[in-house]
């Protein structure tokens, strides 16, 4: 504690001890910190065991970042400490790992030894993991569907609002094919996408019709029925029904109907509030039976074909999901009881993603079950309502949005900088400099602050130091100290606690990226995603940090972590080496593209597709486009830039008589390139040129021996389609 030591150093040397002490000999050992603040050797890897002795390996990270728990099984860390992706899940052999480093350099590398010349932030798509969750989310039901005695079947939808992207959608509607997986519209946009995708999937796949409509939302829907895909408009409201009606009549199209019931099952979360009686969507059983009625007197009973409900996103249990859907499996059984043509149960989204790995029921970033067991819990309650009715078993759908696409894509950023205050060091002269030039009402402040180091009383001496930094902010903002004075209460105040053991050891870290654009749940709800370095996980994070953006607004950071973490372990950057940092965002591929903004005008990150290669190389780039340009997120604001160039164009015409031409070539290029940071990183242009701004070759396409990375680091890439 050599700080408090010059304090009372110091003190002695000016003052007279206190009646009653001695003073401390700074040459004796310190006390121990104070009640509290145990002493720690390394505060970084509080929740991983390791000695100081032991060589840091990838399996420690693995253990601090619970990579495992919240990434098994698509995410792992290798033997030279970077991140990997098993893109078929647990059936992804050993060989068929893609180390996400390699992936990244071949991106974001220049085109000159081999890379795309792509700018970060960057979204890497995973097509193969999406499959790999259909296949797995299909198996977990019919598994329930087989050893439950079920005699009917599981057919999934895609609610195309958790990820619009038109190579996800089609992926989802090529992948699910085969097990008739369909896709849920919830506005007309979504819907003309659907009815199109459709038409390359099964005849079967079903095209569930939500949302709020008015006359031309469901004249798309009917239209959707004529050209023979499999469509139900499921009622949000009940006036909707009316314009089913006479809209059908005029197309002359039988239409399928369904409803969507207001279930008095819901969960607390903060997703829990689209449910219950009192939720934003769906209809009573009183508006139910008049739905019945009114389809009975117009002859189309037989239409009512499907009921539909939404516990909310992110159902914590089983015990929870279960109660809801034995709640809508006795409407169901009711319904055909009454007549209706009852064939489909839908019971919505809510197939939950742990992205702490924390196995909880009361958090809204974990659940408590496997896709098995939830599965089991949905065939399990319908089996037994509809058993009990003596109903037949109807089709189970589900909306199983974030549970598909959550894990396929990941944004990488780079880490740009990092700032951390240092604490001055003081010498004993330093300190008896320092209390000669305190205020006069100050120096009662610093003597009961050197007073309760002699006696080792720490906490006293964090309440007089403060109170010390006070005094003299005062007497700053009264003009009667000068702000070097100011900066020297500061620096001694923080010694204090640096050597008390309460300082602040948290960086803060600026991140090559907008929170607002990339991650917009984290701003807007609080929700959190796994962060961490994709690289060096064989070193020791010596640091821990906070992420700032780069956007202008006191919001636009990350300092909540999972785990309840207040900070993130970190590496030192190592700029200087020319070694970029690379931190990835994990579990990310819901929602968060489609519901980014563009505050301060940033725009898109790049967008690669990545799929396995048995190859030498392990993976094939089959998609490549460069992030969105100034001069795209101008005109989103309705700013034309070839008008703003030629205004800047001739300004400069006017007032620049020299190098007039080259200045207006870099200001053309900056309307060209992406909005955020080039660190040492040509501009979006290059990578797009020749292909109009497009690298592309089809997943059948690729060669097994034609792509990406070879084992090492300085052999030349190659590049299937370029």
């Amino acid at each position: 504690m050599p700080a408090l030591a010059f304090c009372v150093d110091a003190a002695m040397a000016a003052l007279s001890p206190p009646s009653g002490y001695t003073a401390w000999d700074s040459s004796l050992p310190a006390p121990e910190p104070f009640s509290g603040v145990p002493p720690s050797t390394n505060t970084v890897l509080d929740d991983v065991s390791v000695s100081s002795l032991t060589p840091w390996t990838s399996s420690h990270s693995n253990a601090l970042y619970k990579i495992d728990a919240w990434g098994a099984p698509y995410f792992s860390v290798n033997t030279s400490g970077n991140v990997t992706v098993r893109p078929h899940g647990s059936r992804t052999m050993d060989h068929q790992e893609i180390d996400l480093l390699k992936v990244v350099k071949k991106a974001s590398d220049s085109k000159s030894i081999g890379g795309l010349d792509l700018p970060l932030p960057l979204i890497i798509r995973f097509p193969d993991v999406l499959k790999d969750r259909l296949e797995c989310l299909q198996s977990a039901f019919n598994y329930a569907v087989k050893s439950q005695g079920y005699s009917s079947h599981y057919q999934g939808v895609y609610p195309v609002k958790c990820n619009q992207d038109r190579f996800v959608v089609e992926d989802i509607v090529k992948f699910g094919s085969s097990f008739r997986f369909g896709l849920e519209a919830g506005s007309k946009p979504e819907l003309l996408m659907a009815m199109s995708c459709l038409c390359k999937g099964s005849s079967e796949s079903l095209l569930i019709c939500n949302g709020f409509k008015d006359a031309e939302y469901i004249s798309l829907a009917l239209i959707a029925r004529k050209l023979s895909l499999n469509t139900v408009i499921v009622l949000e409201q009940e006036e909707e029904l009316d314009s089913v009606i006479d809209i059908s009549i005029k197309l002359g199209v039988r239409p399928v109907v369904g409803v969507r019931a207001k279930l008095r099952t819901k969960h607390s979360g903060h997703f829990g509030s689209t449910s219950g009686e009192k939720g934003k969507f769906g209809l009573t059983t009183t508006q139910i039976l008049r739905v019945v009625k009114k389809l009975e007197q117009c002859g189309m009973l037989d239409c009512f074909q499907l009921l539909h409900f939404h516990i909310g996103s992110q159902i914590p249990s089983t015990s929870l999901l279960a109660d809801g859907v034995g709640e809508a499996a006795q409407i169901y059984s009711e319904l055909v009881r009454l007549g209706a043509s009852m064939k489909v149960i839908d019971i919505g989204g809510g197939l939950g993603i742990d992205y702490d790995g924390s196995k909880s029921t009361n958090s809204d970033v974990s659940v408590a079950y496997t896709l098995e067991e939830y599965a089991m819990a949905v065939v399990q309650a319908v089996k037994f309502v509809c058993d009990r009715n003596s109903v037949k078993h109807p089709v189970i759908c589900s909306e199983s949005g974030r549970a598909i696409v959550s894990h396929h894509s990941i944004l990488i950023f780079e880490a740009v900088s990092s700032s951390n205050y240092t604490v001055p060091t003081m010498s004993s002269h330093d300190v008896q400099h320092f209390i000669e030039q305190l205020p006069g009402d100050a120096h009662s402040d610093y003597n009961n602050l050197s007073q309760s180091a002699v006696r080792g009383e720490y906490d006293a001496c964090l309440a007089y130091s403060d109170q010390l930094k006070q005094t003299c902010v005062e007497k700053f903002k009264d003009g009667l100290m000068d702000i070097e004075q100011l900066a020297a209460i500061d620096g001694f105040c923080d010694l204090v606690a640096k050597a008390i053991g309460v300082s602040n050891p948290v960086s803060t870290y600026h991140v090559n990226l907008s929170v607002f654009t990339s991650i917009p749940d984290f701003w807007g709800i609080g929700q959190l995603f796994p962060i961490l370095p994709i690289h060096r996980l064989t070193d020791c994070p010596s640091k821990k940090g906070i992420l700032s953006d780069l956007t202008c607004d006191s919001d636009g950071k990350i300092d909540k972590f999972i785990g309840g973490e207040s900070s993130l372990p970190l590496h030192e950057l190592e700029g200087e080496n020319g070694m970029k940092y690379y931190l990835g965002m994990f579990l990310g591929g819901a929602y968060q593209e489609a519901m980014g903004g563009v505050h301060n005008l940033f725009g898109g990150p790049s967008v690669i597709r990545v799929s396995q290669s048995d190859g030498p190389f392990g993976f094939a780039v089959t998609r490549a486009v460069p992030g969105t340009s100034c001069s795209d997120v101008l005109r989103s604001m309705h700013h034309e830039p070839e008008m703003m160039f030629e205004t800047l164009k001739h300004r400069i015409e006017e007032y620049v008589h020299e190098e007039g031409d080259m200045i207006a070539g870099g200001i053309a290029q900056s309307f060209h390139n992406m909005p955020y940071l080039s660190v040492g990183s040509s501009c979006c242009l290059t990578a797009a040129s020749g292909n109009k701004g497009y690298y592309y070759c089809s997943d059948e396409d690729f060669t097994a021996g034609g792509e990406v990375v070879s084992g090492e680091d300085d052999d030349q890439w190659s590049y299937v389609g370029a």
